[in-house]
């Protein structure tokens, strides 16, 4: 699964986008320094009953932005991402090419 997918099948699952979820994140608190990821997947599962695995994907959007490492950008597989820029504001609005 790409890490674009992730995102996607986030915002499937809760019904918010990734960039809603930054902001709530930050409303609470989880985007100050040194917030441990832990803190961040803890709240992801109790109010979102997200996985760890979607978790972690959106811990590094919260920590990290939108920007992703180019490693798997062009690559061929299930692991590939079309940009090292994610889309955050949601599927219905997503251009093509993410």
């Amino acid at each position: 699964m790409s890490f674009q997918a992730y995102l996607d099948t986030i915002e499937a699952k809760t019904k918010l986008t990734p960039r809603q979820l930054v902001n709530i994140a930050a409303e609470r608190g989880l985007t100050v320094p040194p917030v441990k990821p832990t803190a961040i997947v803890d709240w992801l599962k109790a109010d979102y009953n997200l996985g760890r695995g979607h978790a972690m994907a959106l811990v590094h959007v919260i920590k990290n932005g939108a920007a992703i490492s180019d490693k798997h950008v062009g690559a061929e597989g299930v692991h590939r991402d079309a940009s090292t820029e994610l889309w955050l504001d949601g599927v219905a609005t997503k251009p093509a090419g993410y």
